[in-house]
């Protein structure tokens, strides 16, 4: 099986609420961020994925780290994903979603119930910030 490295981000706002983004062509929302470029850190690959995807500019001190997970890859079949994750809090005014991102939600603890989520989302990094 091959393995997908990407940095994540668990963002909340001061509601307590979590970004999820869902890329253009897929039907599944996910954390934001995405693969790191030859020879950057996971944080500067995090960075810079927020600022290309969502237009917000993150010092990398602001990204807590939370470890590394691993699970299945929610839009490539027989891969599995290994992510670098970091908690940041947000302006959801200062979101504006770019690049391949389709859309961007703000959401709730409830919301997860009835909207499609990656399994690194909904099993392993949500569940961080709603146990």
């Amino acid at each position: 099986m091959s393995v997908i490295r990407v940095s994540a981000a668990v963002v909340t706002d001061d509601a307590g609420r979590a970004l999820v983004v869902r890329k253009a062509g897929t039907s599944v929302f996910m954390q934001p961020g995405g693969k790191p470029e030859p020879g950057e850190s996971a944080v500067e690959a995090l960075v810079r994925e927020l600022y290309e995807e969502l237009g917000v500019e993150v010092p990398a001190s602001a990204a807590r780290p939370l470890g590394r997970f691993e699970t299945d890859a929610a839009n490539e079949p027989d891969h599995r994903v290994v992510a670098d994750a970091f908690a940041l809090r947000l302006d959801p005014a200062a979101i504006a979603p770019a690049a391949e991102i389709a859309e961007a939600r703000w959401i709730t603890r409830a919301d997860t119930a009835h909207l499609p989520l990656a399994p690194l989302s909904r099993d392993l990094l949500l569940p961080l910030i709603w146990p």
